[in-house]
């Protein structure tokens, strides 16, 4: 493994998408409406690095598209074309920033970085997260590489892999309810301990090369609870659904009924997943009586640890690969779960299992090998 010690400054595309970060008072609430450049303004930015603003799209992040999510892997792997680009910053609504993250993941296969943010507290308020947000995400953009997709947020670094919302309005919005985060962010150093478990890359979908406006294949959610019925899922499958997400009770549970409904819904071509309302831990084939024993048996692939947003993106990106319909279940089966254990995070300054993080004013440590 070779470093070398590189003292010129960083260039960092920070693409703006909206969201609280960019969000300003309209009279009755608050909707994004700030510019790219408007966000980056309020930050300070770090030493030695250069930003460039992209202004995609400005929308509360609730209101995200198939055509959005595209468009942003399409604009990502544009800037990522020249190779004078050092990394990319995103900033993104909190409500879906972790199915965009994670649908980017699934087909990011360049060694720099792409760094999600945001805000829980909207432009120009006095305590606003956003300033600091950006700052450390423009610092991790600047010093890690072979990490994938990152969210940095409130001074933590995660992987976009398993990583959601967790709180509605603390500054702490986001977590792994799984799996560490991956280090830290914070004083103009980062800290990242390990590299996240990520399974092969996909190629950019023909929708994203094409930059067409659909229409896309229709994904939905459902939801088991007490009194659950086959209903909502036949509903789905009925509107022209091509994938569902089942979403189970304890380790991915259901009914003997939803059972079959799953099972006449896979002989239609419909592909399902299955994923859990609990907080943590994964799906498990434990429970016959319409548990994730029949579901599995009636042709549902398990989600693993994936909650229902990112299983749904896992889902929507199989249904946009090319790959035969034959072959679907086995990369959905590949992207909802991952590789079977982590690589060793390598050091990017140091030895050992860790990446330290350069303080702002000193020289960047930059890697020129591959990563094994």
């Amino acid at each position: 493994m070779e470093w070398i010690r590189d003292d010129r400054p960083r260039r960092i595309k920070l693409i703006s998408t909206g969201g609280t970060i960019a969000s300003r008072w309209q009279g009755t609430g608050y909707a994004a409406d700030a510019s790219g450049d408007d966000v980056l303004a309020t930050a300070a930015r770090p030493e030695g690095i250069e930003v460039e603003v992209v202004d995609l799209f400005n929308v509360n992040s609730s209101r995200m598209t198939t055509a959005r999510q595209l468009t942003l892997l399409r604009a990502v792997h544009e800037a990522l074309a020249d190779p004078g680009v050092d990394g990319i910053v995103v900033t993104h609504g909190t409500d879906t920033l972790e199915e965009s993250a994670f649908f980017l993941d699934l087909h990011h296969s360049d060694p720099r970085p792409v760094v999600f943010t945001g805000a829980q507290r909207p432009l120009g308020t006095g305590d606003g997260d956003g300033p600091g947000n950006v700052y450390d995400a423009l610092q991790v953009a600047a010093s890690v590489r072979e990490l994938g997709v990152l969210v940095v947020f409130d001074g933590v670094v995660h992987a976009a892999r398993g990583t959601v919302k967790a709180q509605t309005l603390a500054a702490a919005a986001f977590a792994d309810p799984s799996e560490p985060s991956l280090g830290k962010a914070g004083f103009a150093k980062v800290d990242v301990r390990r590299r996240p478990d990520r399974p092969a890359p996909l190629p950019l979908p023909q929708a994203a090369v094409d930059g067409n406006d659909g229409p896309f294949p229709r994904v939905d959610i459902v939801t088991h609870h007490s009194d659950g019925d086959p209903l909502l899922l036949n509903a789905a499958v009925a509107a022209g659904a091509r994938g569902v997400v089942l979403v189970g009770t304890g380790a991915g549970n259901a009914t003997p009924e939803i059972a079959e409904a799953v099972a006449e819904a896979v002989a239609q071509g419909v592909v399902v997943a299955l994923s859990t309302r609990v907080h943590s831990g994964p799906v498990a084939e434990m429970y016959t009586g319409g548990g994730a024993v029949d579901l599995v048996a009636a042709g549902a692939v398990l989600a693993g640890t994936l909650r229902a947003g990112q299983a749904r993106m896992a889902l929507l990106a199989t249904l946009l690969s090319d790959v035969a319909p034959a072959r679907r279940d086995t990369l959905l089966r590949d992207l909802l779960n991952g590789p079977t254990r982590a690589e060793p995070a390598l050091a990017a300054g140091g030895s050992g299992s860790r990446f330290s993080g350069t303080h702002a004013s000193a020289a960047v440590v930059r890697k020129h090998a591959v990563l094994h």
